[in-house]
C-alpha cells in the first residue's frame, strides 16, 4: 500500500513548504487510525470499511475531511454492515487542516508538555507526538475504548504518548505548558487549573463556534482573546453518549400555536449556519437549541430553551415570516435584536473580543462597550450591549 504518496499530497495541500507541520503530516499514516467510519448517505448513517474498497478508503482518509467514527454509543469498529445507528456523532477523526490550525493557535514549542483534550481516533495525538516527541504529549478522552484503541494504534507506528481515560469536565491528569482541546468545553475551570504559570489554552466553547486562546496569569486566571478564526467541535460528554433529547424541534413544534403570533422583521435563516449570530444568541440565552428546514421555497426555523420557551418562524424565501412564540422568553425577539445589531453595526463583537477566564471557569468577553459572560450563573445580568432594538 503506497499510503505515503497520499499523505504527502495531504501535507502539501495543508502546510506551506516552510511549515514545521508538513513533515509530521506526511509521516502520519491516518489510515491506521480510521479502518472503518460512518458516512451519512441516503438519509441514514452507513458503515464504510477499508476491506471493501482500499482505493476508496485511501481517498477518504487522506482527504482534508472529518470522518465520523462513532454514532451514539456504537463505534464503527464494532458495527456490522447492516447497522444504521441513529443519534449524534460522538467521535471522529477531525479534518487535518483544522487540527493544524488549533495547534498553531497553541504556539507549541520544543520542550513544552502538551495536553490534548479529545483523543478520538488518535490521529491528532500522533501528529503532535511525531513533532515534539511522545514523552511530551498527554492525550485525554472520556471513552475507554477510544483511549485503548488509540494507544494500540499509536504503538503500532512506534509512538507511545501518555493516553488517559478521564472526564475533561473534572480534574485533568497533570499540569501542562500547553493545552489544546479538540472538543468544545462547557466550562474552563479544569483546563485553566491544569495550566502551569504562563501556560496557554486553546479551545472552543460548547454551542459557540469560537476559538478562545488564553494565557495563565499569576493570580490563577487566564487572559487572551477570541481569535479571528472559528471552528466547530463536538461538545465534551461525561458518558458513553450525550443525554437523550426530546427529538428534533421540527417534529415537536411543527404545529404548535404560539401564545404570541407576530410578523417577523427579518427573513428566516439557518441560525446554526451563521456562527457569529449563533454565538451571540448562546450568550444571550444560554442553552438555546435550533433547527431549520427548507421545503422548496418555504423556510422554517425553530428555537427552544430548557425553560420551556420556544419559537417557530416560517416564510416563503425572503418574505417576512409568521412567528409563533411561547414560554417565559420570546426567543425570536431575542434573535431579531441580534440581527438588528448586525445590520446597524455591520458586524457582531464576539470575534476579536478580549477574554478573561476566572478560576471558576467563567469566560468574560469584552470589546468596546460590549460585555458578556459564558458560564455565569446569572447570564442576563452579565450581558450588556447598546440598545439596538429598533
Amino acid at each position: 500500500m503506497n499510503w505515503q504518496l497520499h499523505a504527502q499530497q495531504l501535507a502539501t495541500s495543508i502546510a506551506a513548504p516552510t511549515s514545521r507541520w508538513r513533515e509530521p503530516l506526511a509521516a502520519t499514516p491516518r489510515h491506521v487510525f480510521v479502518p472503518r467510519w460512518w458516512e451519512w448517505t441516503g438519509g441514514q448513517w452507513a458503515l464504510r470499511d477499508s476491506q471493501a474498497d482500499e482505493s476508496a478508503w485511501l481517498r477518504a482518509v487522506y482527504a482534508d475531511d472529518t470522518l465520523v467514527t462513532r454514532i451514539g454509543a456504537l463505534h464503527a469498529d464494532a458495527a456490522s454492515p447492516d447497522d444504521h445507528p441513529s443519534g449524534r456523532p460522538t467521535s471522529s477523526s477531525t479534518l487535518p487542516s483544522l487540527v493544524v490550525r488549533m495547534l498553531r493557535h497553541g504556539l507549541l514549542y520544543d520542550g513544552a508538555d502538551v495536553g490534548l483534550i479529545g483523543t478520538g481516533t488518535g490521529t491528532s495525538t500522533a501528529l503532535v507526538a511525531r513533532r515534539f516527541g511522545s514523552g511530551r504529549v498527554t492525550s485525554m478522552d472520556v471513552d475507554p475504548y477510544l483511549t485503548e484503541a488509540a494507544t494500540r494504534r499509536l504503538g503500532s507506528i512506534g509512538l507511545a504518548p501518555k493516553v488517559v481515560t478521564c472526564d475533561a469536565t473534572g480534574p485533568l491528569p497533570g499540569t501542562f505548558d500547553r493545552i489544546v482541546s479538540l472538543v468544545a468545553l462547557p466550562n474552563l475551570a479544569s483546563a485553566v487549573a491544569a495550566l502551569r504559570p504562563g501556560g496557554r489554552l486553546v479551545t472552543t466553547l460548547a454551542h459557540m463556534n469560537v476559538i478562545v486562546t488564553a494565557d495563565k496569569e499569576p493570580d490563577g486566571s487566564a487572559r487572551g482573546q477570541v481569535e479571528w478564526d472559528r471552528a466547530g467541535f463536538m461538545v465534551t460528554r461525561s458518558g458513553a453518549d450525550y443525554p437523550p433529547g426530546g427529538g428534533r424541534l421540527s417534529e415537536r413544534l411543527r404545529e404548535r400555536v404560539g401564545e404570541e403570533v407576530t410578523t417577523g422583521r427579518y427573513p428566516v435563516f439557518n441560525v446554526s449556519g451563521a456562527w457569529d449570530v449563533q454565538a451571540m444568541l448562546e450568550l444571550a440565552v444560554p442553552g438555546v437549541v435550533t433547527d431549520y428546514e427548507e421545503d422548496g421555497d418555504q423556510r422554517t426555523s425553530w428555537l427552544a430553551h430548557p425553560d420551556g420557551s420556544w419559537a417557530r418562524a416560517s416564510a416563503h424565501r425572503i418574505q417576512p415570516p409568521e412567528v409563533h412564540q411561547g414560554g417565559p422568553q420570546r426567543l425570536w425577539a431575542r434573535l431579531e435584536r441580534i440581527r438588528h445589531w448586525l445590520n446597524v453595526e455591520g458586524a457582531l463583537p464576539i470575534y476579536g473580543s478580549r477574554v478573561h477566564i476566572t478560576p471558576d471557569g467563567v469566560v468574560h468577553f469584552a470589546r468596546g462597550a460590549w460585555r458578556a459572560s459564558y458560564g455565569d450563573p446569572a447570564p442576563e445580568a452579565a450581558l450588556h450591549a447598546p440598545d439596538m432594538t429598533g
